[in-house]
């Protein structure tokens, strides 16, 4: 008896919290921009330099440099191409309002966030009288394009190598500043503060202390991205609709309601009490897994639903691989408590390598993928582990309170018949 109260207690404390903060998740779910609309910027770009020579790979940096900045600003799920030789495509998922004056202001906000790439600033605290670094000695335009790389000195640590256009202005820089700092700043954001160890008179600069290469990597990214020769022109500025719009994007969510009412429908006529507790693992997984994007801040789009509904498609598979051992154990003429436990054990690795594959997968289409590839990958990824702790564990857990009550030890309340089983 304690067990099925304690079985009952689980699911009505359960069923409150989700209750009580899903409006609030749902609320504060970002949407992207195939979801949401939102603004479409076109830039034209030129070097700063006249007579220097703008490439494809320039122009590549500068996009990217373009969408770390909006990454950085908060701006959700930014897509950024490339057209043509020197032309730069910008769409942001943004709420351009209702009222043409409200839907102005959202485009021009978004204008002033990226009317120019990322600023980078090597600053010192020369003459600065509350100590901060307030003395700008260099900033993007003084490096060349790609300027920065991480290589490695004698004792194999990584370092980060950096070249400038003007070797006299690194030299005189870095004679004056000897054992001070020389701090690196992208967007008025402090990256790093190295140690001017001597004078630099070969055009290069080299940035130790870097504990691993990925940190190393990471500096000489952000020292490219704001090290760019090419300044952007805005040609024009418009506001982009939802590709599914907001009538479309309703009929979805209603399908996939549908869907699911469906499949809980099915789990429990087939499976009747493992179909109830896994009715409840699957409304804990959907839950959790909108949890994780709020947590992760992450955003909504078509490829990020799609990922969503295969995830539920995996739960299910998972929820119905342990029914069937259970039965399958039933038939055998094996007592319900000596079924859970044989079906559950038999069921796991089956789950568990169908899980570990699809993870592999989807790593992979994360690592080398971009754009919505990339996001298709990151719900797929948080799907399939959320899965293993609703779909696989919490299961166990809630038949084996059940089994254990004594209120639940008939084969037919598992869809069993008696014919069905075999004589020991």
């Amino acid at each position: 008896m304690k067990r099925l109260v304690a079985f009952v207690l689980i699911v009505l404390v359960g069923c409150g919290v989700m209750g009580f903060l899903t409006p609030g998740l749902l609320k504060e779910t970002k949407l992207g921009l195939d979801l949401k609309g939102g603004i479409e910027i076109l830039y034209e770009a030129n070097p700063f330099t006249e007579g220097e020579e703008l490439t494809k790979e320039t122009l590549i940096q500068t996009a990217l440099s373009l969408e770390d900045r909006a990454n950085r600003s908060g701006v959700a799920e930014p897509e950024v191409t490339t057209e043509g030789n020197n032309r730069i495509r910008l769409k942001i998922a943004v709420d351009v309002g209702e009222t043409p004056k409200e839907r102005d202001e959202a485009i021009q906000k978004i204008r002033d966030l990226m009317k120019k790439p990322a600023e980078l600033q090597f600053r010192s605290a020369t003459g600065c009288a509350d100590g901060s670094y307030c003395k700008v000695e260099f900033t993007g335009v003084d490096f060349k394009s790609g300027a920065a790389a991480v290589e490695y000195d004698e004792l194999n640590r990584p370092l980060v190598r950096i070249e400038v256009k003007e070797k006299a202005k690194l030299a005189e820089v870095s004679t004056r500043l000897v054992g001070q700092n020389l701090a690196i700043y992208l967007d008025d954001i402090l990256e790093s503060d190295p140690v001017v160890q001597q004078p630099l008179t070969d055009g290069t600069a080299v940035i130790s202390g870097q504990e691993t290469r990925a940190k190393a990597q990471e500096l000489a990214d952000i020292i490219n991205l704001g090290a760019l020769p090419l300044k952007l022109t805005e040609k024009y500025t418009q506001s982009v609709g939802a590709t599914l719009g907001k009538q479309s994007l309703q009929d979805t969510l209603f399908a996939g309601i549908l869907a699911s009412v469906l499949i809980l429908i099915f789990m429990l006529l087939f499976y009747r009490i493992p179909g109830v507790v896994a009715s409840i693992c699957l409304i804990v997984f959907v839950w959790i897994l909108l949890g994780v994007f709020y947590l992760m801040d992450a955003t909504l789009t078509l490829p990020g639903i799609a990922a969503f509904v295969l995830g539920i498609g995996i739960a299910v598979d998972s929820n119905i691989i342990t029914a069937e051992r259970i039965k399958d154990e039933l038939r055998s003429g094996k007592t319900i408590s000596s079924s859970l436990r044989a079906g559950a054990k038999n069921s796991f690795r089956t789950i568990i390598d169908a899980h570990i594959t699809t993870l592999i997968a989807g790593m992979v289409l994360y690592f080398m993928g971009h754009g919505v590839v990339k996001s298709f990958a990151i719900v797929l990824i948080a799907s399939i582990v959320v899965n293993i702790a609703t779909n696989v564990f919490l299961p166990r857990y809630l038949l084996n309170l059940l089994v254990k009550s004594g209120y639940f030890n008939n084969p037919r309340q598992y869809n069993v018949k008696e014919s069905e089983i075999d004589a020991l």
